[in-house]
């Protein structure tokens, strides 16, 4: 019984760290509230845009009266702002799931056509809309920020994304299972050790190298966070495992489940990779921070 409520309570945990990671990332769409013609719309602004897919910007608001402009420009960029129209489209919808589970086979709406941009390349763009009662703009002095990416093969991405959650869950179970003395902490920890291994930094580089044309942007070669993340969650396990195959040390475990529960925590793609313009370089976020704060200061 024992057992079965340390994996119920890891099942727990896991699913709770992986849909807050995925609430939070910066590549989940924006959601933001709108007023259009006395009807209130959600709306779902892309932040991520792969270059397999099509170079738009949906606004979702069914209201064909309308009239709605995007205006976007390179992230980081001195440029001028450019206009481009919303223009309603209606696209088919060619997947097995949506067309026979829930009925859709097409999908309609507002979009708006941008550059495509190279690998880690940035876009920032705001909304115009005007509608019976005058022109709103929507997100001017905070905008939109939408990084380009290569396509990731499903694969490839499809294992990368189980191996992890896998390895999360492993990882809780055996944090909990160090927790309540259980002696099976060891063999958990063994598993999770080969699941992270195999899916962040065996998968997790090729997944990038794909999507922005490097293996590896972390720690010695870079500052990617998400890289250097997933090294130091990997190093705590290791240790953690090799500490414990003479003699038992719970508490390793403990700490090497709790560190990469809060590596989970941290939002994915945070301070990742970025094209800088001005050189046209791919270098991490977090750069940019600090370049922008030297410039700041001379």
């Amino acid at each position: 019984m024992k057992k079965f409520l340390v994996w119920l309570l890891a099942f727990i945990i896991t699913v709770l760290a992986a849909y807050y990671q995925r609430k939070t990332g910066p590549t989940h769409p924006r959601r933001i509230d709108a007023t259009v013609n006395n009807r209130h719309y959600e709306l779902r602004l892309v932040r991520s845009l792969g270059l397999d897919e099509r170079p738009e910007i949906k606004l979702g608001i069914s209201d064909t009266s309308i009239k709605a402009s995007l205006y976007f420009k390179r992230f980081r960029t001195d440029d001028e702002y450019s206009k481009v129209p919303f223009i309603y489209k209606t696209y088919p919808v060619n997947s097995f799931v949506m067309n026979r589970i829930f009925k859709m086979t097409e999908e309609s709406g507002f979009y708006a056509d941008i550059p495509v941009q190279p690998p880690a390349g940035k876009l920032q763009y705001y909304i115009e809309i005007t509608d019976n009662s005058g022109v709103h703009t929507v997100l001017k002095d905070q905008p939109v920020v939408i990084r380009f990416k290569g396509g990731v093969p499903a694969f490839v991405l499809l294992p990368h994304i189980l191996l992890m959650f896998i390895a999360m869950l492993f990882s809780t179970g055996a944090g909990l299972a160090a927790l309540f003395r259980m002696p099976e902490y060891k063999k958990y920890g063994l598993i999770t050790l080969i699941l992270l291994t195999a899916g962040g930094m065996i998968l997790g580089p090729v997944v990038q190298k794909y999507a922005f044309g490097a293996f590896w942007t972390g720690i010695p070669f870079g500052w990617d966070l998400t890289d250097n993340k997933t090294l130091i969650a990997l190093l705590f396990w290791i240790a953690a495992v090799l500490a414990n195959r003479t003699r038992k040390r719970p508490l390793l475990t403990l700490l090497a489940s709790v560190v990469l529960l809060l590596v989970y925590s941290i939002p994915h793609s945070m301070f990742g990779s970025e094209l800088d313009y001005s050189t046209n370089r791919v270098i991490q976020g977090i750069l940019f921070l600090f370049i922008a704060r030297i410039n700041k200061k001379s």
